[in-house]
């Protein structure tokens, strides 16, 4: 068995290379440029990384803005936080709920692209420091808008953007600098059937 002195002293030598190899990396990342983020997959928290990197901005006295499609239904517990920044905070709720509650795909449409309208708006702005565009994938998903158009859109962005949802187009995933796949392994709704609590999902 290894004595804890020996163990001690090969943390050591693997934290020296560890350290050097990243300080390697960080010399040579000299770039800065406006990022396209994308979170998906099935797992829940897309839409909270968003806002916890809207935080993150806000922190720094950064502008930020949000346009939600899709969701519309809740009064959620972001929207009421972010509203007390509301010299920073620029928030569009322009959706109507899920697809499954509306039921009317014709209503559906018009309202992403209701929403696509301000968010072009929004990332046309350069006073924004990001953009958060929450759900924008399940409308790309659902035909609502044309992928290629949204894309295109989002290359002449004036600032960090992060577009979250479910089944993100392999269009868009190609042209993101970051892509984040959240992964379902147990979710309390589905395994236990415990419902969308105040201060967690909303």
């Amino acid at each position: 068995m290894e004595s804890e002195e020996a163990l001690n002293q090969r943390h050591k030598e693997k934290s020296v290379k560890r350290k050097a190899f990243q300080d390697k990396l960080v010399a040579a990342a000299d770039k800065e440029k406006h990022l396209l983020m994308v979170y998906t997959g099935t797992g829940k928290g897309k839409s909270t990384a968003a806002f916890g990197t809207m935080l993150r901005a806000l922190g720094h006295g950064y502008k930020v803005g949000v346009v939600q499609f899709i969701k519309g239904a809740w009064a959620s517990g972001e929207q009421k936080a972010l509203a007390r920044f509301e010299n920073l905070v620029t928030y569009e709720v322009a959706g109507e709920g899920f697809t499954w509650d509306t039921q009317d795909r014709t209503r559906d449409i018009a309202k992403a692209r209701e929403a696509w309208e301000i968010a072009l708006k929004l990332i046309g702005d350069s006073s924004y420091h990001l953009v958060v565009l929450d759900e924008l994938n399940i409308v790309l998903r659902y035909n609502y808008l044309a992928v290629d158009g949204v894309v295109n859109a989002l290359k002449k962005r004036k600032m960090h953007v992060i577009v979250t949802g479910r089944n993100a187009p392999p269009a868009l995933v190609e042209e993101a600098d970051l892509v984040t796949e959240m992964t379902l392994v147990k979710h309390p709704f589905r395994e236990q059937g415990i419902k969308a609590q105040k201060g967690i999902e909303f």
